[in-house]
């Protein structure tokens, strides 16, 4: 009978990585309870025991990245914490309204100068774009950019921000094309510093549900948020936008995407990082805005986010000799292990980055108008 260690071996060996460093993606053991820990609850089990420094590996992105390609997640994901995630997702609205703040406390709100030390100068929390960029500042400008050129945005117009963040896009929005926006967020701490960030431009931040808005806007834009709204709100999500939009108006959607639809996220992304989140599939969303918009566009550049995210890892990794001392006495800290915050960061910016990387997941800018534009979408 083939001993755990055996199988877990055997199945790196699809993904051409070895136990015992040789090439940068191989896999260190520190702890041989490791194998059974992965067999018994997969995905989960693996993440824990990184943050639990039983295993490491040089450059945990290309590990994730031969992981994914290799489908390994298919064959030891099917366990207890995956089919309890799966169970509740279809028992229960797990990101109704009552629920849409435990994403907000849990990440959103865990220190704003973790997030300032670790983005850059506009604190953009989102897929940089980086055609022409050198650098994540350019990336991220030219992102917030390439936005307001595909809604069209004029002086004037007046912009509901699903979303907003710490108020990157609206302050952008307001200062370079003399836009009004409205910025709502669930996050306290990211609406105190975006209304600081904002002061003294036409920018309304407030600490409102999307369900909540009932009024009329030029353009509508939501950045990195539809990943929280659930596969059982994606209608009501789209109806809501649609209702608040003028008929001459762009929705423009930039969301991670999965290439399968799904009902939930990866089991230790949810305890850990993003509680209650998902990824919308290309069939799931094209459901959600079915008889409510005409698909103007769709632009695809997943690959940007593996450099944004390693860029966010750097600057991270950078600054955590100054933040060790806060977030290493965490809640997520174990006996003695003091940077175990610090490898639960990290594996989650890596892992990401390797789920990008290997094309598992996408990055999208979806824009959609309620009628369609007579002469076509330039």
């Amino acid at each position: 009978m083939a001993t755990a260690r055996t199988v877990v071996e055997n199945l790196l060996k699809k993904a051409g990585i070895k136990i015992g460093e040789s090439d940068s993606s191989d896999i260190v053991v520190h702890d041989t309870r490791i194998f059974n820990h992965i067999l018994r609850y997969g995905s989960l089990g693996a993440g824990e025991a990184y943050m639990d420094n039983w295993w490491d590996t040089r450059e945990l992105d290309k590990t994730m990245s031969k992981i994914l390609r290799a489908k390994l997640q298919n064959e030891i994901n099917f366990n207890f914490s995956f089919v309890w995630l799966l169970f509740k997702a279809f028992l229960f609205n797990r990101q109704s309204r009552s629920r849409a703040k435990i994403v907000g406390e849990n990440h959103y709100d865990i220190g704003n100068d973790l997030y300032a030390a670790m983005l850059d100068t506009r604190m953009v929390y989102t897929c940089g774009y980086w055609k022409d960029a050198k650098n994540l500042n350019e990336a991220q400008e030219a992102k917030l950019d390439l936005i307001c050129k595909k809604i069209g945005l004029k002086k004037g117009d007046r912009v509901l921000d699903i979303g907003c963040g710490w108020g990157s896009f609206a302050k952008y929005a307001a200062e370079k094309y003399g836009a009004t926006v409205v910025g709502i967020t669930i996050s306290k701490e990211q609406a105190i510093l975006a209304r600081d960030v904002c002061k003294g431009l036409p920018i309304e931040i407030r600490v409102q549900d999307y369900r909540e808005v009932n009024e009329l806007f030029d353009h509508i834009v939501s950045i990195g948020m539809f990943e929280h709204v659930g596969y059982k709100n994606y209608r009501e999500f789209f109806k809501i936008v649609e209702r608040c939009l003028k008929d001459t108006g762009f929705f423009l959607l930039h969301t991670i995407g999965g290439n399968l639809s799904c009902h939930i996220t990866d089991p230790w992304i949810d305890k850990y990082i993003f509680p209650n989140g998902m990824l919308p599939s290309p069939e799931q969303i094209g459901d959600g805005i079915d008889n409510l918009f005409v698909l103007e566009d769709w632009h695809s550049f997943g690959p940007d986010y593996y450099k944004t995210l390693m860029a966010w890892f750097h600057n991270f990794d950078k600054a955590w000799p100054s933040l060790k001392e806060k977030y290493g006495q965490s809640k997520y800290t174990l006996d003695e292990k003091k940077d175990r915050f610090y490898r639960m960061w990290k594996y989650y910016l890596l892992t990401s980055a390797g789920s990008f990387h290997a094309r598992e997941i996408q990055l999208w800018q979806i824009v959609l108008s309620k009628k369609g534009i007579q002469n076509g979408y330039t």
